[in-house]
């Protein structure tokens, strides 16, 4: 049986999409905290800040939806985050010369998805009012700079890598 919605309520699939990407989000900050840390990097500590920011923004935006944030699958994401950070590479000890590059993928892939989720939700903002398109329009900006940096980041580290 279906329950009747509530007003002010949004549709399921949108919930479950912010639900999704603030999973990602809560991955990408430790990601970005931890890779700032371990390269002492000012650029990507700047990054790291910017990204925590976004999502502290994504759930100000799931609030005004009226969207609760799940707690298992922000769990989940911080989970695999930090499993991901215990994988195999190639050294017991210390940090492998790959582990830097692996994780400016993994960031440039969540800046991606960060993009996807802004572009989406502008998209919408023609039909769901609470949303604000101008400040999604920053955060697209924001991302996509985000995404320069990183980018930049890692081709700079693979050129370095190749020439040992």
């Amino acid at each position: 049986m279906r329950r009747p919605r509530r007003a002010g309520t949004r549709p399921r699939f949108l919930a479950i999409y912010l639900n999704d990407h603030l999973a990602g989000a809560t991955g990408g900050v430790n990601l970005a905290k931890r890779s700032a840390s371990s390269h002492h990097d000012a650029k990507l500590q700047e990054l790291a800040e910017e990204i925590a920011e976004d999502r502290r923004t994504l759930l100000h935006i799931m609030h005004t939806l009226g969207v609760r944030p799940t707690r298992y699958k922000p769990f989940a994401a911080w989970l695999a985050e930090r499993a991901g950070s215990m994988k195999t590479n190639g050294r017991l000890v210390r940090r492998s010369p790959l582990s830097g590059l692996i994780e400016l993928e993994a960031l440039q892939m969540g800046i991606h998805g960060k993009i996807a989720c802004w572009r989406t939700l502008l998209a919408l903002s023609d039909r769901v009012s609470e949303l604000n398109p101008s400040l999604l329009r920053e955060l697209l900006g924001r991302a996509h700079a985000q995404l320069h940096v990183v980018e930049q980041m890692h081709s700079d580290l693979a050129h370095k890598l190749s020439s040992r």
